[in-house]
């Protein structure tokens, strides 16, 4: 008794003291996710009244660019402190297994490690969170001389649209790289007194990261479109000399001195020399200063044909993806009020690697099934298609679609059919009839077609309401054992 006494005593008086510190540590935690929501709330009202302005500054754009980066980050950093208590208990019959995110090509985001539930990472998660706090208290301090100027810029209309509508039909984080453009296209350019050329500004960075949207975007802005007489978009690869000709009487007409011409060129692969020398020659025979030429592409070569500094389009952030990725999801519903939803939705996130194509086809389905069971698959589905992918081919599925490669995904529900991607390619609804089997009905639907078939993967509400399509083949799994022994 004299030994089990002490015994009892010591373990009470443990297990004591260590509840009197998980109820005190948490509040540290709570009171930090309070001040990070509130501060948050201040940045947003910043950068939304910002963007509701005509802002020509660039120093001013640069500002407001870093500030909303890290309102994003703010908001990731955010939801992880709240969704992280799912990450230790799982999903209950629904758990899922981590993944390492390894060939994301957000950086930023792998620095916050905030994927794993040990207690050094919470505590490098609340560090985290409090040098975002930090760093976001300081950028409004120092924005805050730069609002007083924003009612000196001339607002912008805008419909009172909910967020997620407003989203889908907006360009999303690219607010920075449209006002640099329409002030390029609305400006004259120093041009040392030569009034025979174009100017040009070269748009360049990967593949459908939004180089032609965001140039058909801000093409369709109606100060744009007030300011130049005729605007053409020409594609390389459909780009015909009689279109030179055409182009070349438009921008001759004597009788309209005051005519310019806005050509906005997008290159597929490598341009020709002599069909960009066919398209220059146009400023030579134009009359008119003032003509723009915008050409975008994925080699970096078309940077020597610009007249002032080349605009390079980078992937999102991972913090913005998700923060766009969020909101298509849940549309007018408040994430708050699903927590467990919530945490399956930021880890479906993570297996796109950034793909906006694939962020608004999954967010629509997810928000049509608020099940967590079906969120639960489709998250497996999409880990299993990310790792098979890795381990075949050493890249992500959405890596190998943009670099227009084949590659084999299982059916979601199904361990005897896989889907073969063989292709896929961009066209506008206008120029071809699109296909009725949609690419959810494949991966997802119980659609069985038979041989190789086109599908419809997305359809942009966007200019240039861009429709991308691929090209499949179901197969049963014993054919393609057949098939692979005889190829051997």
């Amino acid at each position: 008794m004299e030994i089990f006494l002490p015994a009892v005593l010591g373990e009470l008086a443990t297990r004591s003291v260590s509840f009197v510190i998980n109820k005190y540590s948490k509040l540290p935690v709570q009171a930090m996710e309070i001040n990070l929501e509130r501060i948050l709330l201040r940045a947003q009202v910043i950068v939304e009244e910002a963007e509701g302005r005509h802002i020509t500054n660039q120093g001013m754009l640069l500002q407001l660019r870093m500030l909303r980066d890290a309102m994003y980050q703010g908001f990731y950093v955010l939801d992880t402190l709240r969704y992280r208590a799912f990450q230790e208990d799982g999903t209950g019959d629904n758990k899922v297994r981590n993944y390492s995110w390894a060939l994301s090509k957000f950086s930023s985001a792998k620095r916050l490690c905030l994927s794993s539930s040990s207690s050094s990472t919470k505590a490098s998660q609340e560090l985290v969170a409090e040098n975002v706090l930090d760093n976001l208290r300081t950028m409004i301090l120092d924005a805050s001389e730069s609002v007083m100027f924003f009612t000196s810029y001339p607002r912008l209309g805008r419909q009172p649209y909910n967020m997620h509508i407003l989203l889908g039909n907006c360009m999303f984080g690219r607010q920075m790289e449209m006002e640099l453009i329409l002030n390029f296209l609305l400006y004259t350019q120093p041009c040392s007194g030569r009034h025979d050329r174009f100017d040009v500004l070269p748009i360049v960075g990967p593949a459908i990261c939004g180089k032609s949207t965001l140039a058909a975007h801000v093409c369709n802005d109606e100060r744009v479109r007030d300011h130049f007489s005729q605007i053409a978009f020409f594609r390389h690869g459909t780009f015909k000399d009689e279109d030179i000709d055409i182009l070349t009487d438009r921008c001759t007409m004597r009788h309209e001195k005051h005519r310019k011409l806005l050509i906005v060129f997008e290159v597929v692969g490598e341009l020709n020399d002599d069909l960009w020398g066919s398209l220059y020659s146009l400023s030579r025979k134009c009359t008119t200063s003032g003509s723009k030429i915008i050409i975008t592409s994925r080699s970096d070569k078309i940077t020597k044909l610009g007249t002032t500094q080349t605009m390079t389009l980078k992937h999102l952030p991972y913090e913005a993806f998700w923060y766009f990725f969020k909101v298509i999801t849940f549309g007018s519903t408040d994430p708050k009020m699903h927590p467990r939803l919530a945490y399956l939705a930021m880890e479906i996130s993570k297996m796109m690697n950034g793909s906006l194509i694939s962020a608004n086809v999954i967010g629509g389905l997810l928000r049509n099934n608020f099940s967590i069971q079906y969120w639960c698959k489709i998250l497996k589905f999409l880990r299993e298609s990310v790792e098979k992918s890795i381990s075949m081919h050493g890249e992500h599925p959405c890596d190998l679609l943009a670099k227009n490669k084949s590659w084999y995904f299982r059916r979601l529900g199904t361990t005897t059919e896989d889907v073969f991607i063989s292709s896929h390619y961009q066209t506008c609804s206008s120029q071809e009839e699109l296909p009725e089997i949609t690419a959810q009905d494949v991966v997802y639907g119980g659609v069985k077609p038979q041989g190789a078939f086109k599908a419809l993967a997305w359809k942009s509400p966007l200019p240039p309401y861009r429709c991308y399509i691929n090209i499949y083949e179901i197969q049963q799994l014993q054919t393609r054992l057949v098939k692979k022994r005889r190829s051997e």
